[in-house]
């Protein structure tokens, strides 16, 4: 008498939620919009994780293989929900080949997108080829390559981090602190003095915030185990001297204009909402907050809830998140989405 439980997206919440749910010997249907699960761990090529140091390919990929394998989840890979109608307890899901689902309860689990750090040209990327992402020297590590400068293939002898690439800039209309790109820089920077020994690698911040457990293995363990060097500054701009690239501003706890020649600098880009995520909302027909995440309900009275009911949500599709958390959320989602769709069948059965 009841449906599936229908996961939109199949990165770590959505695979914590589909395991969750089909523990329970539930159906579920996970709808992922690449070829592939994983998330952005797996599409973006994410080295070691934060904080326990698996390579996120091992990591999220067995999640991935735990998901693929249980006989309850059905996957349906490089499509997306067109459509999506009828009431809590009896959803009717349309993909884009027409295929037709019907769910119980559904769950969001559609992630973020990268910042662009095109929207930030003052600071070097796309002018300088050695300006580059966080994310492109997780691609850089994970892929056995190394790090190297993308100009001309040699290693770097002096890396700059700059953190809040994409976070807590009103300029460009990104409020929010993403949360995690002060420990997951912390975390590339010991990468990259492990892997290159000689080099020199600094981080330039506004603040630091290894929040909970991260402070002493991430920020003081880079400084006092792996020799990071932090800089307290306010930058302006990245340029070249023809040979080095400049990274200027001012060192705001001695009040005085920098500027430091490096051969690799490091954007380490924010959480923006899911580009599709107006789409979703309409879809779905779930409400957005200010910032442009899915809206979740008051966390303290209800578990997981969107504007509609019977719709959840969990992990960064909310607002940014670590991947631990969004784990945690997308069984807590399940949970709800369980529980809502049990209620359910005992309402109509009544």
């Amino acid at each position: 008498m009841s449906g599936p439980i229908l996961i939109v997206g199949g990165g770590p919440s959505g695979l914590s939620a589909a395991h969750a749910a089909a523990s329970t010997g539930r159906k579920v249907v996970l709808v992922e919009k690449e070829d592939r699960l994983g998330g952005a761990p797996i599409l973006s090529g994410y080295a070691k994780l934060v904080p326990s140091h698996e390579w996120a390919k091992d990591a999220i990929g067995a999640m991935v293989t735990r998901v693929e394998q249980n006989p309850n989840v059905t996957v349906h890979l490089n499509t997306h929900v067109q459509e999506f109608g009828g009431e809590p307890g009896a959803f009717t899901a349309t993909l884009k080949d027409g295929t037709k689902i019907e769910a119980a309860s559904t769950i969001l689990t559609t992630g973020f997108t990268h910042f662009d750090s095109i929207n930030k040209p003052e600071w070097g990327f796309g002018t300088y080829p050695d300006v580059v992402t966080t994310t492109q020297v997780e691609q850089m590590i994970s892929s056995g390559k190394g790090v190297r400068c993308p100009s001309d293939g040699r290693k770097p002898d002096r890396v700059a981090i700059l953190l809040c690439v994409g976070s807590r800039d009103r300029q460009i209309g990104r409020e929010w602190c993403s949360k995690i790109c002060c420990t997951v820089s912390a975390n590339l920077a010991m990468e990259i003095r492990e892997e290159l020994p000689d080099s020199n690698v600094y981080i330039y911040y506004m603040d630091i915030r290894t929040f909970g457990l991260y402070e002493g293995e991430f920020y003081w363990g880079s400084q006092e185990e792996y020799k990071v060097k932090y800089i307290k500054a306010r930058i302006a701009e990245v340029t070249s001297d023809g040979k080095r690239l400049l990274v200027k501003g001012e060192d705001t706890l001695v009040k005085r204009p920098i500027s430091i020649p490096f051969d690799m600098v490091v954007h380490a880009v924010g959480m923006d909402p899911n580009v599709d995520n107006m789409t979703i909302s309409s879809v779905f027909g779930v409400k957005l907050n200010k910032y442009g995440y899915i809206d979740r309900q008051n966390t303290y009275t209800t578990l997981c809830e969107t504007s509609r009911p019977g719709v959840f949500v969990a992990g960064s599709a909310t607002g940014p998140e670590t991947i631990d958390d969004s784990i945690a959320q997308g069984s807590a989602a399940a949970m709800a989405a369980l529980g809502f769709s049990a209620k359910a069948v005992e309402t109509a059965a009544e």
